[in-house]
Order: C-alpha cells, then structure tokens, then sequence
C-alpha cells in the first residue's frame, strides 16, 4: 500500500481543505472532517489515529509551512535579496 504525503496529494485537495492545512501549520493532528475531505480523492493510503484523525509527517509539516510561505524548493523570491546588481536603489 501506498503512504500517501501531502506533497503527492496537494492538487487533488480541493481548496477548503487546502486552506485549512495553511491556516494550521503547526497541527501535527488533522480533525475528522479534515481527514475526510483528504481521503475522498486521495490514492495513497492515509494513517490516523484510533479517533480518524491524520497523522501528519515531518514532510508533511515542513510543505506545509513551505507552501505557506510562498517558497517552493528551487525558486528564487526577490523578498530574500540581499541586493539587487540591475537595481542599486534597491538595495537595504
């Protein structure tokens, strides 16, 4: 059976789901609800606990608070610049 991690599911979830997780960085327990709306679409196989609740990984925390921030792995973000060499005004 496949383990199922967020990242392989992410476009699968539809927004209020997806809101939720980003509104919720920190929660290493997904609700019920949560869980359910997960497990509709997903093809990998999700572990909860003895209430229905996801469990999430490490991996799944660290995309989380990566798509939260607006950083995917490998993109530059203008924000993090600690100078621009076209634009010297630019420059804190």
């Amino acid at each position: 059976m496949n383990k199922m991690t967020l990242n392989d599911e992410w476009d699968r979830l539809d927004s209020e789901t997806r809101k939720w997780l980003l509104d919720n960085p920190g929660c290493v327990l997904v609700p019920h609800a949560v869980t359910a709306a997960i497990q509709h679409n997903s093809v990998g196989h999700i572990e909860v606990d003895g209430h229905g609740q996801m469990i999430l990984t490490r991996e799944d925390l660290d995309f989380i608070r990566e798509k939260g921030t607006g950083l995917d792995a490998g993109q530059p973000n203008d924000q993090f610049r600690f100078f621009d060499a076209a634009h010297p005004e630019k420059r804190g």
